[in-house]
């Protein structure tokens, strides 16, 4: 059996490299972006099992990634992760019209990710279209 790959994009290099280590050490494949576009064309290219992304970002913001997706790939499976610290809802209306979308708060421990991965990977590859953003 192969190991789920994940997308990880964010601008800092330091949260990536946290991240793509301890995801590593949990099993799973990595590949990282620096901003919205290089993921898109990683994403157009070959679709990740699922994409973890922040929102402010340069060239391309993860919210902008995430709406391209939902207009160039309308056919996506892979389950889209925004990690922001923005927790109020007027920060989240953006992501209604997207499908299989979740957010995580910042900062985003690598333990509770690979606890949400896991679970996620865990019940299969079936999108839970009731879950709402």
């Amino acid at each position: 059996m192969s190991r789920c790959r994940i997308l990880i994009v964010d601008d800092e290099a330091v949260a990536l490299r946290v991240l793509r280590v301890g995801l590593e050490r949990g099993g799973y494949q990595v590949d990282s972006a620096a901003n919205g576009q290089q993921a898109l064309a990683a994403i157009l290219e070959a679709p990740p099992d699922a994409l973890i992304t922040d929102i402010e970002m340069p060239m391309m913001s993860g919210e902008e990634l995430c709406a391209r997706l939902q207009k160039e790939v309308p056919e996506r499976q892979f389950p889209i992760f925004v990690a922001t610290s923005l927790t109020g809802l007027e920060h989240r209306d953006w992501s209604r019209q997207i499908s299989n979308l979740h957010f995580l708060e910042k900062p985003l421990s690598v333990r509770k990710l690979l606890a949400v991965l896991n679970e996620f990977f865990a019940r299969g590859s079936r999108t839970d279209k009731s879950q709402s953003a």
